[in-house]
């Protein structure tokens, strides 16, 4: 595992080809199980944010609510989805780097 100083003074590690082949199952496992939490915490949050709503939020399809609440909830979606994904991401490659002593990104 090789390290490579950034512009920025700190050390990044650099993956092998076969650490990036071998931590594919486990990103693709990581984005699966993010994308469901991610789909947990955004309801929870769109529940406290406007209460008083379906317990769903609203969708594009659907004609009641008006384009604003919809765009501002695809917004906090997105921004969690982000969110979560960059958390489990960064984990996973911090488990896989603990594991097997490589980073499997860059």
């Amino acid at each position: 595992m090789g390290k490579q100083q950034s512009s920025g003074g700190r050390a990044e590690a650099k993956g092998s080809t076969s650490a990036k082949i071998l931590y594919r199952p486990v990103g693709i496992v990581g984005s699966l199980v993010g994308g469901l939490v991610a789909g947990q915490v955004f309801k929870q949050v769109y529940k406290r944010v406007a209460p008083g709503h379906p317990d769903d939020p609203p969708t594009p399809l659907q004609s009641e609510y008006p384009l604003r609440e919809i765009v501002l909830a695809s917004l906090l979606q997105g921004a969690i989805f982000a969110a979560v994904k960059a958390l489990v991401d960064r984990g996973g490659a911090r488990a896989f780097e603990r594991w097997t002593g490589e980073w499997p990104g860059d």
